[in-house]
């Protein structure tokens, strides 16, 4: 993911529970009412609002996840699974809503509102960046206030601001991003299931194939864009922003070029106007393959 230029949301106007969030700032008891003195919350100005005992670290289920989705004993929907009950932090920063002139002539923040950071993503969609610890929102954003929120509601922000991406820990040691339909299964708190290993989907592709006569078998893979890296190189399958999705086309032998390409769009017509899919189903890649004769 591209990271090096955090972009500021042109949206002025936060989602309301980081807006509740922000308000507990600075008081003197949290949205419960309940006294902050004595509360094991570690750190100068640490903002972990709703969060009782939070010390900003990393939630241990979402840190055994990644572990094991780098170990390959795992996958992304266990990630997915992980954060459907997590903390985490979002970033952000405040914007000059109304400029006002000192009585020596320099301009002075008369209103200041706060933004969600945003970030731009290598095929140019939006994403939110979402963080595991206080401290790697703040390496990654020096500027940028942590604000803690369940990741559930984190995803519901992304929707809101027209991210189709949520990138986890953007700038650490191994960054996880979570796609279209996860962030949207992640918003509405529903299990999620990659499309690459989602027995429904393949079935689709399946019904969508019937009346080919030269079409031997479609096989379901990974998309190129599944896998990653972290920062040492390790490859690690998963946590890619896409393609998401491979379908591999095997025709029979002799089938002409042709052919082969018009079957090929035919199926991917039916495929891109069959909502369960679109919705199911990031970004697409299609690979065409000749059976041995």
């Amino acid at each position: 993911m591209s990271t090096e230029q955090p972009e500021s949301a042109p949206k002025r106007h936060l989602p309301g529970h980081i807006v509740a969030a922000l308000a507990q700032a600075g008081s003197k008891t949290d949205s419960a009412g309940q006294d902050w003195e004595g509360r094991d919350l570690s750190g100068e100005g640490n903002p972990l609002h709703n969060f009782d005992k939070d010390d900003g670290k990393a939630d241990a289920n979402v840190v055994a996840a990644l572990a094991a989705l780098r170990a390959g004993t795992a996958g992304e929907g266990e990630v997915h699974q992980s954060l459907s009950q997590a903390r985490v932090f979002v970033a952000v920063v405040a914007q000059l809503g109304e400029e006002a002139m000192t009585e020596h002539g320099f301009a002075s923040d008369k209103e200041a509102d706060m933004a969600l950071v945003k970030i731009k993503a290598p095929d140019g969609r939006m994403a939110l960046p979402i963080f595991t610890t206080v401290e790697r929102l703040q390496t990654w954003h020096k500027e940028a206030r942590p604000v803690a929120v369940y990741a559930p509601r984190a995803a519901l922000s992304a929707v809101s601001e027209e991210c189709q991406l949520l990138v986890l820990d953007p700038g650490s040691d191994f960054t996880f991003v979570l796609r279209r339909p996860g962030v949207w299964n992640l918003a509405k708190q529903i299990e999620w299931i990659p499309s690459y290993q989602n027995q429904q989907i393949a079935n689709l592709v399946q019904d969508a194939t019937e009346g080919f006569s030269q079409l031997q078998t479609v096989k379901v893979a990974p998309g190129r864009g599944v896998g990653s890296r972290s920062k040492d190189g390790q490859v690690v399958l998963g946590g890619g922003s896409g393609p998401e999705l491979n379908l591999q086309f095997v025709f029979a032998p002799g089938t002409s070029e042709n052919d082969a390409r018009e079957a090929t769009r035919a199926i991917h017509g039916r495929l891109s106007q069959n909502t369960e899919f679109a919705e199911a189903v990031d970004s697409l890649e299609l690979s065409l393959h000749s059976a041995p004769s």
